[in-house]
């Protein structure tokens, strides 16, 4: 069987041919990402393989559906680029990777926490200059802070237990805390409070259209001034543009963020031979205050392998007619 992966790099490559020797795929890796331009590179396959920026459309589904596709595996935990209602009428299911590993996002979060409170880009461009002056580099405890937690799944777990062995207070917003969340001695509380009361928000949350701009002008304005405000979960949880302005005024006194609303056909690729055509992410690049990468925070090699483990344990599934984490 042929599987077409759209988006891949080498580290994906890498990870799926060590998991498929015990599987036997026909694995064809294509670095374009996927739109109805480059679906027809899938036709003589019937499994696509898509990564969380290729475009999984009506009209991508209908020309994969009409190419031969039968199974959309997809390499990601989110599902929110699928038109799943397009995916249903064609009769293709979609598979997915529930988890691979919490700890890679979850880590990935306290290493921005860290970098950006005290200013170690700053500090690391200075000393290779000869600069060892320390203005402008205060940071803060973390140890005794509130955090608040917007997402109470597997990676947000993860990081409430980090955070608590840091000694911070923590605060989850989850509408459906899990027993496991609950056992944690975090307090659950709703998003206004979490909002208004915490030094660190870190944003764990899925993208649906409840939690789509989920941070937006009104919500900023709700959090304490000062606060440092932490993405990995979805771009489009927040209104980027209305960053800016609580960025200017100094009310968000910190931004981190590894997603971006507008990433896809821009993450994943090396634009540094021309201008950033992104006005907006081009000007959030500009605050001291601010770090930004590039949606790496699963980029871990034990992320990389259960990822493609358990893909292609999803499409060996779906093979045998028994489908298991099907969307």
């Amino acid at each position: 069987m042929r599987i077409t992966l759209f988006s891949s790099k080498p580290y994906d490559r890498a990870s799926f041919v060590l998991a498929n020797q015990r599987q036997g795929y026909d694995l064809h890796f294509l670095e374009p990402r996927l739109d109805i331009d480059t679906a027809a590179l899938a036709e003589e396959g019937e499994v696509v393989c898509a990564f969380v920026n290729d475009d999984l459309s009506a009209p991508v589904l209908e020309r994969l559906h009409l190419g031969g596709t039968r199974l959309i595996a997809l390499r990601s935990a989110g599902y929110n680029h699928v038109d799943l209602v397009a995916a249903h009428r064609l009769g293709l299911p979609v598979v997915r990777v529930p988890a691979y590993s919490p700890h890679a996002v979850a880590e990935h979060t306290v290493a921005l926490m860290l970098a950006l409170n005290r200013r170690l880009p700053r500090a690391y461009n200075r000393t290779r200059e000869g600069d060892f002056s320390l203005h402008g580099l205060t940071g803060f405890d973390v140890h005794g802070k509130h955090v608040g937690v917007v997402g109470g799944g597997q990676i947000g777990i993860v990081f409430a237990r980090i955070m608590l062995g840091f000694g911070c207070k923590v605060q989850v917003h989850d509408p459906k805390p899990s027993e496991e969340l609950r056992s944690l001695g975090v307090e659950l509380c709703e998003l206004d409070r979490l909002l208004a009361e915490n030094d660190i928000i870190s944003l764990h949350c899925p993208l649906t259209p409840d939690t789509h701009h989920l941070i937006n002008r009104t919500s900023l304005a709700k959090m304490k001034p000062g606060a440092m405000l932490i993405n990995t979960g979805r771009g489009a949880l927040i209104d980027t543009p209305a960053l800016i302005e609580a960025l200017k005024s100094g009310h968000l006194g910190n931004l981190a963020l590894d997603v971006y609303e507008e990433e896809a056909g821009l993450f994943f690729e090396d634009h540094s031979e021309r201008p950033l055509q992104d006005d907006v992410l081009a000007r959030l690049l500009t605050f001291p205050n601010v770090i930004i990468t590039a949606h790496q925070a699963f980029l871990t090699r034990e992320a990389l392998a259960a990822i493609a483990s358990t893909t292609l344990s999803n499409v060996a599934a779906w093979q045998a007619g028994t489908p298991s984490n099907q969307v």
